[in-house]
């Protein structure tokens, strides 16, 4: 343990913090700690002697503790990527949930919403896996009761039954501007320019999944399926995600799935989720320049209407029956512009061959009898597999770019492949990666929700850890797998005892953190 409050009490627990209080001649230069520190986690360590100089611990007890052990460094030093890196782009908790209205009767409060809310968070973070989990490692924990006691003033950690009852009585809409306004940070800060398309469009890719499944009705709001007599009630979202080609997979917008009642004339679906996305994505960000990244689901003139009376551009998964007479276009136009095409090696030693075609102004006219003018962009990729056999998979998308040469490349892969990691990145991660998507943390339709836009925020964060340079200079070789990630911060919110002086180093550090590339 890395102790802080009360160093006599800390020595007693853990022979091996370090807290060197030698005389200058004796004590090795601070400067020669391991390489891997950041400037940061340096002064926290200097923090801890400070701390000790102050306190009545004889010098005999101290020089025992000559120096921090590599799992006390590991454990500051991911403690310090996740505190630093929050505060860096987002400030604290306090201002990130600011806006959300707390509607419980102050008199009566233990735990500020904004402890509530960032023990959520860091359940995910965590992944623990269940609410019940939050009492079992936060609570009577020495290190991790006096962080919550050092960042939010409460005793303790939140008990799991308090946040679900606390989060019953919240307003989604206002706990999903925070993470709408966590993203539009990050553009405001220019921080994602680099990945933008062209150098100019933010790619935002829109799919639907499922979050909540149940053998009986959960909600008057479940939507249902029959299969074989079996009826299952279930609870999909559409899910509007800013993805990057660094890996990046941002939750920017959720519309959840629902019926108006119980028995609906008709049932909601992704189609008309995504017209109310459209406009509240617009309202939102209303100059933004977006190109959508849409699966065959959105392949029609309705899309393409919302596209032009917003101004964003569009790459949509195109196959031959989605509209067949742009595929008869398409293939009829052909043989009369060979310039359109392009061959293009990639992949390790180039094994990878891309031959891309297309076709620009193609004239549509939809069901509706609205006129649009289109392209569409064909990639076929061949490559060969482990027993050397040559695989070939065809990609191809309806777009609204005028396509050039010079373009392509960008297009499909930063445009219309890119799509994919909202399933891989995204929801892959979300609902296999530890965070437990599909894990039923509450039953209470409104506290669920809030749930899920917690889980978002938690994964946020936790791609701006993972791919900081605070993380990757502390921890070159890496951990392995994201879930140790996880592992270790949750070791060190357990065992580090960290002091109000040494978060505050954290929380006012001055540094810039750059993201892997890839």
């Amino acid at each position: 343990m890395c102790g802080l409050a009360a160093p006599q009490l800390l020595l007693q627990d853990n022979q091996r913090l370090a807290l060197s209080v030698n005389s200058r001649k004796s004590r090795p230069p601070f400067f020669a700690l391991p390489a891997v520190l950041s400037y940061t986690t340096v002064a926290c360590i200097k923090s801890l002697k400070e701390d000790a100089l102050v306190s009545n611990v004889s010098t005999a007890t101290l020089q025992q503790n000559q120096e921090l052990d590599k799992d006390q460094l590991e454990q500051l030093a991911i403690l310090e990527s996740f505190l630093t890196t929050v505060h860096h782009f987002f400030g604290n908790f306090d201002e990130l949930f600011r806006q959300v209205d707390d509607p419980r009767v102050p008199e009566l409060v233990i735990y500020p919403l904004k402890s509530l809310a960032f023990a959520g968070v860091l359940m995910y973070l965590c992944r623990l896996g269940a609410r019940r989990q939050v009492a079992h490692m936060f609570r009577n924990n020495g290190p991790s009761e006096a962080k919550f006691q050092t960042m939010f003033g409460t005793d303790t950690c939140p008990h799991g039954d308090t946040l679900n009852e606390a989060f019953r009585r919240l307003d989604p809409d206002q706990v999903q501007a925070v993470v709408t306004n966590m993203v539009r940070t990050l553009i405001r800060k220019k921080v994602l320019y680099r990945y933008r398309l062209l150098d100019h469009y933010f790619v935002i890719a829109i799919d639907g999944t499922g979050r909540l499944t149940f053998p009986e009705r959960h909600c008057p709001h479940c939507m249902t399926v029959t299969h074989n007599g079996q009826t299952t009630y279930y609870h999909p979202v559409l899910e509007a995600k800013l993805v990057l080609p660094n890996g990046f997979a941002f939750s920017i917008l959720t519309e959840f799935i629902e019926n108006p009642g119980e028995h609906p004339t008709k049932q909601d679906c992704e189609l008309k989720a995504f017209y109310r996305l459209a406009e509240r994505l617009k309202a939102e960000f209303p100059r933004l320049p977006i190109c959508l990244s849409l699966d065959s689901l959105f392949a029609g003139g309705p899309t393409m209407s919302i596209c032009e009376k917003y101004n964003w551009k569009f790459m949509i998964v195109h196959k031959g029956g989605d509209i067949p007479f742009v595929h008869k276009e398409f293939e009829a136009l052909l043989p009369l512009t060979p310039e359109n095409h392009l061959t293009f090696f990639t992949g390790p030693q180039g094994k990878t061959h891309q031959e891309y075609r297309w076709i620009n102004k193609i004239s549509y006219v939809d069901s509706e009898k609205q006129k649009h003018t289109i392209a569409v962009l064909e990639c076929v990729e061949s490559t060969a597999d482990s027993d050397g056999q040559c695989q070939t998979t065809r990609f191809k998308w309806i777009t609204n770019f005028n396509i050039k040469t010079k373009h392509v490349i960008a297009l499909a892969n930063e445009g219309g492949r890119i799509r994919w990691k909202i399933e891989n990145e995204g929801f892959n991660v979300q609902k296999n990666g530890g965070f437990d998507l599909e894990h039923a943390y509450t039953t209470h339709p409104i506290a669920s929700k809030i749930f899920y836009l917690l889980l978002q925020i938690a994964h946020l964060i936790a791609q701006l850890v993972e791919r900081g340079s605070l993380f990757r200079q502390a921890f070159p070789t890496g951990v392995g797998a994201a879930k140790n990630i996880a592992f270790r911060l949750l070791e060190a919110w357990r065992n580090l005892r960290v002091s109000a002086n040494q978060i505050q180093h954290m929380l006012d550090a001055r540094l810039q953190i750059r993201f892997a590339p890839s």
